[in-house]
């Protein structure tokens, strides 16, 4: 059995409460799983995220898994193109569309992918997102180089979702694990 990589988790604007699945996660895993902290959580800067995405996979004693959630997966996607091989992998769930009415105008710096990576990545969408339609989700797929996971009508896959520890995402994370 191969031994498991480090988390980096990156959450969307203004964090992750203590309810949300990837803060549950991160509880679950302990010291194996570290969370970005950029200086700017409720007015984000793609910049700041970028350097923090960086500084925070710099820390991790091996290339991590980073599992990004909203407008995490936006800057993750960014970081990829731009910092290429410095992950293992990327779980990525529930992209916001920087042009959607419902794209909060605090993150208006960060955009949709716009290039390919080659670190293994999987795109988790749901169905009836109100942040993102699914075909935009899914060509946000097809841009990044992601296989995309349909998760069915799951919202933003987040607390307001009721999915709590969200069981059926750490299986899909576990999967996506095993082939790294």
């Amino acid at each position: 059995m191969q031994p498991s990589r480090p988390w980096v988790i990156v959450p969307g604007i203004w964090d992750s409460g203590p309810d949300h699945w990837q803060s549950r996660w991160q509880v679950d895993r302990g010291a194996e799983a570290v969370r970005i902290v950029p200086r700017s959580w409720s007015e984000p800067d793609p910049d700041d995220w970028d350097d923090a995405i960086s500084r925070t996979v710099d820390r991790v004693p091996a290339p991590p898994v980073v599992i990004a959630h909203s407008l995490g997966v936006l800057a993750v996607a960014t970081w990829l193109v731009r910092h290429p091989d410095r992950a293992a992998g990327a779980f990525l769930v529930a992209p916001p569309d920087p042009l959607g009415d419902a794209f909060p105008s605090a993150a208006s710096g960060f955009t949709e992918p716009t290039g390919g990576t080659n670190t293994p990545a999987q795109l988790v969408v749901s169905d009836d997102d109100p942040y993102c339609s699914l075909d935009r989700a899914l060509g946000f797929a097809r841009v990044l180089g992601a296989q995309p996971v349909r998760v069915g009508a799951a919202g933003h896959v987040n607390v307001a979702s009721g999915l709590g520890e969200w069981r059926a995402g750490r299986a899909l994370l576990a999967a996506f694990e095993r082939t790294l």
